[in-house]
């Protein structure tokens, strides 16, 4: 039960009010202490506090604030919660990113990730380390077996720009494309094809980083498998062949110099000796694709495929019945 204010402040006073005698004159009475409940005391403090409208004294012994109360504000109104739709607009666009990363077809993805590394690397190192550490040198690689180089060559796009976001972009799309039309085993083979050819190109013509060739080359093999089909390309509609060589007028357009056409040149090389032997070739009189991957990579990266190729053929011969033949002379 809750004392009224006058009550609590005339009990307080009671405690304190002790009257003043002389040291000769004997008291004519003896002052009694009047002891006063806790909870009554607690009662009368946060009558007081309340109405100074300051904080209150809560029996567990803590003492609560303000803003104790993290949902509303210091009038008692709810708190705007945009925060909390901030984090949840944060996380969808984390989760699409993250969807989309895992929902890539796996050499694309792995090719993409090797290029956000290098990228790093290069922005950590710093240029001239990064050109002294990544970039293609023949004589490190053959004598000092710096075995990573072509690699990394073949990943470096350039610090972050608006064109190395363009080029990533080329290389998820055309890469995604060759890997869903060819299988993974064979892009992979055809990766490593390309990788060793602008290896020996950019080598003899001094082209340190060749990611821009690899993407050319690429986007000319698709060109070539279906070479009239019409495409859009900025706000032309032109056939399909014609892309790799508008490409590379744009990219020397941008750069103002005729040496940006260079590696665009190397992987329209590379890209064709690829498109030859693996298409041209073989229809020739006594010509064969000698561009297949091996059984252990089919079986290896395309694992669903190999297997339903393996049961079909296995089916086709356990239905196929012999038959029984003829006598000779029977009609």
């Amino acid at each position: 039960m809750r004392l009224p204010l006058s009550t609590g402040l005339g009990l307080a006073a009671a405690v304190c009010c002790i009257e003043n005698v002389s040291t000769d004159a004997k008291p004519t009475f003896q002052p009694r202490l009047v002891s006063i409940p806790q909870s009554t005391q607690l009662e009368s403090m946060n009558t007081i506090i309340e109405l100074r409208g300051g904080a209150r004294k809560k029996k567990g012994g803590r003492t609560a604030t303000l803003y104790s109360n993290k949902d509303k504000t210091v009038t008692g109104k709810q708190k705007v919660k945009g925060s909390r739709k901030e984090e949840k607009k944060k996380s969808a666009v984390s989760d699409t990113f993250t969807n989309k990363y895992k929902s890539m077809l796996p050499l694309t993805r792995t090719y993409i990730t090797m290029v956000g590394v290098v990228t790093l690397l290069g922005l950590v190192l710093g240029e001239e380390l990064a050109q002294g550490l990544l970039a293609l040198d023949p004589i490190r690689v053959i004598y000092g077996l710096e075995l990573w180089r072509p690699f990394t060559a073949a990943c470096f796009l350039g610090p972050p720009s608006i064109g190395w976001l363009m080029n990533s972009y080329y290389l998820f799309q055309y890469g995604s494309d060759l890997e869903r039309g060819f299988g993974t085993s064979q892009h992979f083979l055809f990766l490593l094809i390309q990788i060793g050819l602008l290896s020996v190109l950019s080598a003899f013509f001094g082209q340190p980083f060749f990611a821009q060739s690899v993407i050319t080359s690429m986007l000319h093999v698709l060109s070539r498998a279906m070479p009239t089909h019409n495409v859009k390309w900025l706000v032309f509609t032109v056939p399909y062949w014609t892309l790799p060589y508008g490409l590379m007028a744009s990219d020397v357009l941008q750069a103002k110099d005729i040496a940006a056409a260079l590696p665009h040149i190397l992987g329209i090389l590379s890209g064709h000796v690829y498109f030859f032997s693996k298409n041209v070739w073989p229809k020739l009189e006594g010509g064969e694709d000698w561009l297949v991957a091996p059984e252990f990579l089919r079986s290896r990266l395309d694992k669903e495929s190999y297997v339903d190729t393996k049961k079909s053929i296995n089916n086709a011969l356990k239905s196929r019945k012999k038959g029984k033949g003829r006598k000779l002379g029977s009609i």
